[in-house]
């Protein structure tokens, strides 16, 4: 399965195509629309052509001008995907049906384990800029996939490698370092340190993740800046497993690695 397509996505054009529809209808100008909503004439166009999400305001304050009786707000139950850019969606459904997750990032605390704070720096200086309404959403998005950490039956067992540039980037603070020391608490979540010295140049070819569902299924996702790929090959699953086995052996263990960002905090406090 691939990730990002030329496309824009399906509930993107069908809830643009009912927005316009419903309200042209109900004799409601796009001018009035964008109005109410606080948009502009030209958002709510690209809306209506399915290459902007419509939004869940747009929906709403749609659906009470047009008289649509909830048909419109309705549509908000099936964009709610699209709080993921929708390279990722796949993976985000992939994820939620997981019981093991093994992840290796290089550049970036895991969505799993970043505090509030450090998921609004990266999200609001997204290039090209998204608006304040898409911020919040994901964030928010990102911030319920951490469910995921929480106790369930049984357990999601979770194992997270950090490069350690990954742990020097000016935008992973304090709070964020005690997270992590957090997130490693619970006997189902183990988070390793990779220090500079470890790293082989396998283990600086980018970020991957490993997923296990309850039927058995695996799959590999792998992330680049403008392509992403999840893949169930077992050719692919193999590789993705044998280079994350190696991290893994490469890293430092969970102890030394909770002595190695206590270390940290201690730097920047």
């Amino acid at each position: 399965m691939s990730g990002e397509s030329n496309q824009p996505p399906a509930a993107w054009r069908y809830g643009g195509d009912q927005l316009k529809r419903w309200r042209a209808k109900a004799d409601v100008s796009r001018e009035r629309l964008a109005s109410a909503a606080n948009y502009s004439p030209e958002t709510i166009a690209s809306m209506e052509r399915g290459v902007r999400r419509p939004t869940s305001r747009v929906l709403d304050v749609a659906d009470e001008l047009c008289g649509a009786q909830g048909m419109l707000s309705a549509a908000k139950e099936f964009v709610n995907r699209e709080r993921f850019p929708a390279r990722a969606q796949d993976f985000m459904v992939r994820e939620k049906e997981a019981t093991s997750i093994w992840s290796y990032e290089v550049t970036y605390i895991p969505g799993l384990l970043q505090t509030e704070r450090y998921a609004r720096e990266l999200i609001d200086n997204h290039v090209p800029p998204l608006d304040e309404e898409t911020v919040n959403e994901r964030i928010a998005a990102r911030m319920d996939r951490q469910a995921v950490l929480a106790a369930r039956k049984p357990p999601v067992g979770l194992s997270f490698v950090l490069y350690e540039a990954v742990l020097c980037s000016p935008q992973v603070d304090a709070e964020q370092l005690l997270r992590l020391l957090e997130a490693a608490r619970p006997r189902n979540v183990v988070v390793q340190v990779l220090p500079f010295e470890r790293a082989t140049p396998a283990a600086l070819m980018g970020p991957m993740v490993l997923l296990e569902t309850q039927d058995y299924e695996r799959f590999a996702f792998t992330e680049g800046s403008f392509a992403s790929e999840l893949s169930a090959d077992p050719g692919v699953v193999s590789r993705v497993t044998e280079r994350l086995s190696m991290i893994r052996t490469q890293a430092l263990d969970p102890g030394e690695s909770a002595r190695f960002i206590e270390r940290m905090v201690d730097q920047r406090e």
